[in-house]
């Protein structure tokens, strides 16, 4: 096989040569780079045989261009690496250009194939390719947000014309999407602000900055709505900036609702000046920055003499310590600030003063300058005055009252001997003395029974003082079930005689603590009127039943199948002293009046539900006292 000229110069290109001989396209040269892609052991080879990483379609094209002689050249075709070849080889792209080539007779001796590795260039084509698609995403992405967003983002040149305009700005002024927009912008602007923006406009381009002002644009109903325009210039340095990119927000409604503010602001100040009262706000550090009218006039100091701390100054020597460590606990805490003291008056009088203060925030958020402090002294020195002249007249009821008290609970103390004496008498008469009377045991019967209601009526009232005395009884914790069974035990007689049925469900709440004594009074008191008031008709049944309401607090009822009550008898209220509804039984009217007291000086209350000859059921809501 003769060699080829020039070898040595192929083997040295920095592309693949190979030549193929004959029909059967044997390899017949093969320089370095060529045999990267079809192996070194090629030479003498049928192509077809030992394709190497040519690809198939390549393989298919060499005999078609033997026998047509007709060159061709296939660009980008991907080589894929052999599978002995190391896995992480990446696929190559080649340039390959297939010629048909004659020997020194003219006859057609085979094909040259030359192979050019333009891997990186297609590489950089695919990058090119997917930065012009990402570019082409992130501008569709960027024209969306701007055209969805809630304001106009515009384009000026150098020259200060606008070249662009989002849609919000054609939808705002009403203007077609043909119109000039350098000619038509600043006729839409209003005339009092055109002057000012085209001014603004041009300084920004002359130095090559941006801007931020306000000004009214018309609307597409011919009103102007005040906006906020902002734009920075596009820089590209050493050049001086061509474009300005901006930004265009109404502002309207912020605009009326400061002036609103500002306006609120004034009425409020020209309110709190007329309010005949020290009315003073401060900061979120305590320091008083305004004062109303009312103090300076108050004072007679000006509102710089007054400072920071103008009011404290204002009380009593005296006072003036405690307040100013109570008002920086309130700063501190946030919690309001209240008390009485004494402010100096122009004349030198001190009057007493309700001084309030509260903290306005406007959430759990809010910054410093949102913490203020709102403060009024209200001038209660008549009320101080006619508070004294109360207190003085209370205290000489209340000795009236504890001497009344002490009166009555010592007539009662004493009287009750004489009664006891008349008893002892009244007995000695009817063992030794006789009378010639048909009614004699009626009227022995009528005299026993006054004097069994003039000592009961002696004994409730000792007892009914005793409850109104404010002497506190001792506190215990009282087991219900064993009190009241105490308590049936000393009525057993009066349960046996009338036969009455009586049933304890204590369990749901079985203690309580409470005056063992006052507590005994109460069920006593109930139990004894359940079983005097029973119904001739039936037998009593009686149900003593205790719990604890859905805020924890103990509850006690009794309940009966008595006589029942006139619950809204005016002339016979429930729990008025000696007021009696059956009078044809024994009582003084006492017992539930005295049930009352107690209860209710505990911070408790007493309930009734009654029927007419069905009964009646009382019902207590304790506070339960500290043991």
């Amino acid at each position: 096989m003769p060699a080829l000229p020039f070898s040595n110069l192929l083997q040295q290109l920095s592309a693949g040569v190979a030549t193929l001989e004959g029909a059967e396209l044997r390899y017949s040269f093969v320089n370095q780079r060529m045999a990267e892609l079809v192996g070194g052991e090629a030479l003498g080879q049928r192509v077809a045989d030992f394709p190497g990483q040519l690809p198939g379609t390549l393989l298919e094209l060499l005999p078609q261009v033997y026998a047509s002689r007709t060159p061709y050249v296939a660009k980008a075709c991907v080589c894929l690496p052999q599978p002995g070849q190391s896995p992480n080889a990446e696929p190559r792209c080649f340039d390959f250009s297939v010629d048909p080539y004659y020997g020194e007779d003219g006859q057609l001796s085979g094909v040259v194939l030359l192979a050019v590795d333009v891997s990186e260039q297609q590489q950089t084509r695919q990058q090119a390719h997917e930065l012009l698609l990402k570019t082409r995403q992130l501008d569709a992405r960027l024209r969306v947000l701007t055209e969805t967003a809630p304001l106009v983002s515009y384009s000026l040149d150098a020259e200060g014309r606008y070249t662009y305009a989002s849609p919000q700005w054609y939808r705002f002024t009403g203007q077609p999407a043909t119109v000039d927009l350098a000619a038509a912008w600043p006729l839409l602007i209003h005339p009092d602000d055109r002057l000012r923006v085209l001014y603004e406009v041009e300084r920004a381009r002359r130095q090559g900055t941006g801007w931020s002002y306000e000004y009214r644009l018309r609307r597409y109903d011919g009103q102007y709505r005040w906006m906020l325009s902002r734009a920075l210039p596009e820089v590209h340095p050493p050049e001086p900036p061509a474009h300005w990119h901006g930004a265009l927000t109404e502002i309207h409604l912020q605009r009326e609702l400061s002036e609103a503010r500002r306006r609120g602001e004034a009425e409020l100040r020209f309110l709190a000046d007329s309010i005949p009262e020290l009315i003073w706000t401060a900061s979120a550090e305590g320091l008083t920055d305004y004062y109303n009218q009312y103090t300076t006039d108050y004072s007679g100091l000006t509102k710089e003499e007054l400072g920071p701390t103008g009011w404290v100054g204002l009380l009593y020597p005296n006072e003036q310590m405690a307040a100013a460590r109570r008002w920086v606990q309130s700063v501190a805490t946030g919690e309001p600030f209240e008390g009485e003291y004494r402010l100096r008056r122009h004349d030198g009088q001190y009057r007493w003063h309700t001084i309030r203060a509260r903290r306005l925030a406007g959430g759990s958020d809010s910054s410093p300058e949102e913490l203020r402090w709102f403060g009024a002294c209200s001038d209660v020195e008549d009320q101080y005055q006619l508070r004294q002249v109360l207190q003085t007249q209370y205290d000489e009821l209340s000795r009236a009252h504890h001497d009344l008290d002490t009166f009555v609970y010592a007539a009662s103390h004493d009287l009750r001997q004489p009664a006891l004496n008349l008893r002892g008498l009244f007995d000695e008469l009817r063992q030794t003395a006789s009378f010639a009377d048909p009614e004699q045991e009626l009227m022995l019967s009528m005299i026993d029974r006054a004097l069994n209601e003039l000592d009961a009526t002696l004994t409730d009232l000792a007892a009914t003082v005793r409850t109104q005395r404010p002497q506190q009884q001792p506190t215990e914790a009282v087991d219900l079930e064993l009190l009241l069974e105490e308590i049936l035990l000393g009525l057993r007689t009066q349960v046996l005689q009338r036969q009455a049925q009586v049933t304890v469900e204590v369990a749901a709440a079985p203690a309580l603590v409470y005056s063992r004594a006052n507590l005994r009074s109460v069920l006593h008191n109930l139990l004894t009127n359940a079983l005097k008031f029973t119904s001739p008709a039936r037998p009593p049944q009686i149900a003593v039943r205790s719990w604890l309401t859905p805020a924890g607090q103990p509850a006690l009822s009794v309940s009966d199948n008595g006589l029942g009550m006139q619950l809204n008898d005016p002339f016979n209220p429930v729990f008025r002293l000696f007021a009696r509804q059956h009078t044809q039984l024994e009582g003084t009217g006492v017992g539930l009046y005295l049930v009352q007291r107690i209860v209710t000086s505990q911070g408790g209350r007493v309930e009734v539900a009654s029927v007419i000859g069905q009964g009646t059921t009382f019902t207590i809501y304790w506070t339960q006292l500290t043991a």
